[in-house]
């Protein structure tokens, strides 16, 4: 049915989480607003989850005034170790500091998913929290600034990514590997044919209802 029909929106502008979605071969628009990344929570699910929803919420109220049917997708990841909360680095000697601490060491990387749902009055939602755990070797000083001086640290929550020059000194990875990226994919694939599965039953094939 045509007024089923719905714009999926990536609200992120991170080039990795574009590429993941675009996995899924449905059309999609990127719209990222300056959200300060910030929450009280101490406890990492709680703190991902809460970024992932503001980045969403604020897209959401927007599109909302000029579009009806809407499939608003917003994440956030972060690297924890302990009750130690990391998040991008502020500059390179953060950087090097965040990669001293994690290093010899086994972590935790949380990506939080929060989607906001429209079509007409129905307005709802859904979210949750994938955990991965990655091991790093000791990292040597040599390496270290060699990693450090491809830049590849200062845009990335624990100051790596997964796909680039820290595999290594990356030794193991426990979990969703799309997740350590910065979105689990197979996750979202499976929690959003559940949810569109009880708003849609008409369309059996849920990525049918993108347009």
């Amino acid at each position: 049915m045509e007024n089923s029909r719905l714009k999926l929106i990536l609200a992120s502008t991170s080039p990795r989480r574009r590429e993941l979605l675009g996995h899924l071969k449905v059309p999609f628009e990127i719209l990222s607003l300056n959200v300060p990344e910030e929450s009280a929570a101490t406890d990492p699910v709680a703190f991902s989850l809460e970024i992932a929803q503001l980045k969403g919420a604020a897209v959401f109220d927007q599109c909302r005034k000029s579009a009806d049917g809407l499939f608003v997708v917003s994440a956030d990841t972060i690297v924890s170790l302990g009750t130690r909360i990391y998040g991008k680095p502020r500059d390179r000697d953060e950087a090097r500091r965040f990669l001293l601490e994690l290093s010899g060491k086994t972590h935790s990387v949380f990506t939080a998913v929060a989607v906001r749902y429209a079509q007409g009055a129905d307005v709802d939602g859904f979210s949750f929290v994938e955990e991965s755990r990655v091991t790093f070797e000791e990292i040597s000083p040599v390496l270290l600034e060699r990693y450090l001086d491809t830049g590849d640290s200062l845009d990335k929550a624990g100051a790596y990514g997964i796909q680039g020059p820290s595999l290594t000194f990356i030794s193991r990875v426990d979990g969703d590997y799309a997740n350590v990226v910065g979105f689990p994919l197979s996750r979202f694939v499976r929690e959003t044919a559940a949810f569109l599965a009880s708003k849609h039953p008409q369309e059996p094939t849920w990525p049918n209802l993108f347009s």
